[in-house]
């Protein structure tokens, strides 16, 4: 399913592509010091447009199996940011995990607010989703704001939850709930 949402005149969110790897890339790369203490240890392939290219790849047959929807964030054509929907669950959980990021020049302005509430709405009604959970390193404050701005309550906190900029890091936990 291909989605495209016009967030302004400018910005857009849409179906992530493999045609976008070269582009994620330079993405990445632009924002490497931004999103390393955020983001688990990557290799140097990770930047390349090969790297992004297995990555894509990975992505969308996740997307076909059902389980994920990666999405991009464009200003026109550059990309300055993703949102992915992972990890969703059918049968009586109808749930999913939410991950984001955005470009350290475009941070700031509400476009990530206005990302995760398109993906939440997206969520909801083309995918049918009841719940979304998101996580953020216990310090992150921005992002936690984006969750609170979008309707999403803190549900606890997960000692040692993931493995961030090369250890194991608590992470607070939210969930918006969708339907009843």
């Amino acid at each position: 399913m291909h989605h495209d949402i016009a967030l302004s005149d400018d910005i857009r969110l849409r179906s992530l592509a493999l045609a976008d790897a070269a582009a994620l890339a330079e993405a990445y790369r632009r924002n490497r010091a931004h999103l390393e203490p955020t983001s688990p240890i990557r290799d140097e392939t990770f930047f390349s447009e090969e790297g992004q290219r297995t990555e894509i790849e990975r992505a969308l047959a996740d997307e076909k199996a059902g389980g994920g929807v990666p999405l991009a964030l464009l200003d026109e054509d550059l990309i300055i940011g993703r949102v992915t929907l992972s990890g969703i669950a059918r049968g009586a959980f109808q749930s999913a995990n939410l991950g984001y990021w955005i470009d350290a020049e475009y941070a700031g302005r509400g476009l990530m607010t206005a990302a995760v509430q398109a993906t939440v709405a997206l969520a909801g009604t083309a995918i049918g989703l009841h719940r979304i959970q998101a996580s953020t390193l216990v310090d992150n404050g921005a992002s936690q704001a984006v969750l609170h701005r979008c309707g999403f309550e803190r549900i606890g906190m997960a000692p040692e939850y993931l493995r961030i900029a090369g250890r194991w890091q608590d992470h607070l936990l939210f969930q918006r709930i969708l339907s009843s």
